[in-house]
């Protein structure tokens, strides 16, 4: 009897032998499919045919014929007995083997082999296909049928398992690029890309120093006059718009920032910073002006950003800026724009000096016969009380929305001067006059020593401030509970967006801790 006998297992995770009678100089047959890497074992998988269960045809094989029965009996056991034998020592192997290491680590026992010959004889018989289909205790030894596998080959697990080997490699930047299941995807939240608050704080700092007064920009896409287009221009109107840049360049005020564009000539925004003294101190005023085609012989259009407050006679809450320079007001003489002496220069300058002033409540016209009379100046400084809620609400709207070009002087801006701000808040709550000047820290200290060093003279502790209720009863007015109560709220509100840009703000910060303490106890 001709016996062909292929092996049983493989490793786990490796690739089976083929048997001999597949086997050819030329290697493995194609039609055969190489399972993958760390292929899974299955429970019960299609074991290769018993040697026993070959039926023979006895016309192909005449020198198996006349045997008698018992001589058959007894090579069917001896080749069962050999059969057990060999699986035995495969299920051995690949017990010692180790699983996913190298491709064909079992390998086959030359002893069973056939001769060449022999194999050509047994190519040539009839062999009768069945399947046997058994319990796999030894999951990690398995072998593929010879008429094909059912496993299909899982290509994504079949990546996952490569990149599994190189996790521990160092491979150049080139070729983790090239592999696609080495590529990682970049985060930017590691530690070290986080920024802390001493750093933003420095960041916004450097900004604002180095934030020019005058420079152009390439668009203005929340310009108020972006969507209206000027319509055909000349020369002249290019070259005086260009004149009046120069001028801004070089004779602008400290408070006051310009931007225009270089796409639209026609565009320009500017900002002043309210004046000390007034209810405006501290405050940022933010406007667009465009310059028709007709510029100079008409002025420039000029839209203040409100945010739906109006805080001045001359500033209305559509945004409409009243001035006769831009004539959206009566005027005469050199009140009129002048196409030959008129500048956007001038028209700045004239916002901040003439609409923001120390008592805007005279701006309105025929109030300015109410000034010198204590009616008209305690309705003034209502009006200032009122102005000052509306500027800092206009303060918490550029903090919030700050117009294109000009996010770095906002957050430097109140940076610097929240501080003050907040004092000034402080003190105009305790009763003092809107637009009065706010004493500074080390003034309040040297006030407390000379009272504690006069000790029992109570006349000196009992000093009246110069801007409290005295200048307010002169006027005969008291203030109106409101104001304090609507303070307290702004209050709260710039302190948290001053914290935010990194603002001195612990003195308040430590005293609002300090009044929630008893409360909470």
């Amino acid at each position: 009897m001709f016996l062909c006998v292929r092996p049983l297992c493989t490793a786990t995770r490796t690739t089976p032998s083929p048997s001999p009678a597949h086997t050819s100089s030329a290697g493995p047959s194609p039609t055969r499919p190489l399972p993958a890497p760390g292929r899974p074992p299955l429970a019960a998988r299609r074991l290769p045919r018993h040697p026993l269960d070959f039926a023979m045809d006895a016309s192909e094989y005449p020198h198996m014929q006349g045997g008698a029965s018992s001589s058959s009996s007894s090579c069917r056991a001896a080749d069962a007995a050999a059969w057990d034998a060999v699986q035995q020592q495969k299920r051995q192997r690949c017990q010692g083997s180790s699983s996913g290491d190298k491709v064909g680590s079992c390998t086959e026992n030359n002893s069973f082999k056939a001769s060449e010959a022999e194999l050509q004889n047994f190519d040539s018989g009839e062999i009768e296909e069945e399947d046997y289909y058994i319990d796999d205790e030894d999951e990690g030894c398995y072998d593929d049928d010879n008429e094909g596998s059912d496993y299909e080959f899982d290509e994504s697990d079949f990546n996952q398992q490569l990149a599994d080997k190189f996790d521990d490699l160092d491979l150049p930047p080139g070729v983790e690029a090239s592999v696609p299941w080495l590529q990682k995807a970049a985060t930017d939240d590691g530690p070290g890309n986080f920024k802390s608050m001493s750093e933003i704080e420095d960041e916004i700092g450097k900004k604002y120093k180095f934030f020019k007064q005058f420079d152009t920009v390439e668009d203005f896409s929340d310009h108020h006059y972006a969507n209206k287009p000027v319509g055909k221009t000349g020369k002249e109107w290019t070259k005086r718009i260009q004149h009046d840049w120069k001028l801004l360049e070089n004779d602008l005020p400290a408070s006051i920032y310009v931007r225009v564009s270089e796409n639209r000539m026609d565009l320009l925004r500017a900002v002043m910073i309210g004046p000390q003294g007034t209810p405006y101190h501290d405050g940022l005023f933010f406007f667009d002006a465009q310059f028709p085609a007709s510029y100079p012989a008409s002025p420039p259009i000029v839209y203040y950003h409100s945010g739906g407050l109006r805080l001045n006679p001359n500033l209305y809450a559509c945004g409409k800026v009243c001035l006769s320079l831009l004539g959206t007001w009566e005027g005469h003489g050199c009140e009129k724009w002048n196409s030959a002496h008129s500048t956007m220069l001038q028209v700045l300058i004239s916002i901040q000096a003439l609409v923001l002033n120390e008592k805007p409540y005279f701006n309105e016209p025929g109030y300015e016969t109410y000034a010198n009379n204590a009616s008209g100046q305690r309705t003034a400084l209502e009006y200032n009380d009122t102005t000052f809620q509306y500027s800092c609400r206009t303060m918490l709207y550029s903090l919030r929305r700050a117009p294109q070009h000009f996010e770095d002087l906002v957050a430097g801006h109140f940076r610097e001067r929240g501080r003050a701000i907040l004092a000034a808040c402080k003190y105009y709550m305790e009763g003092n006059k809107v637009g009065s000047m706010v004493p500074d820290e080390d003034d309040e200290d040297k006030e407390l020593e000379s009272a504690n060093a006069e000790g029992s003279s109570s006349s000196s502790a009992v000093k009246p401030k110069n801007n409290q209720v005295d200048l307010r009863a002169g006027a005969g007015v008291v203030r109106p509970a409101s104001f304090k109560t609507n303070m307290e709220v702004l209050f709260e509100e710039l302190l948290m967006e001053f914290n935010v840009k990194g603002a001195d703000t612990k003195k308040f910060c430590a005293e609002k801790l300090k009044k929630s303490q008893p409360a909470a106890a």
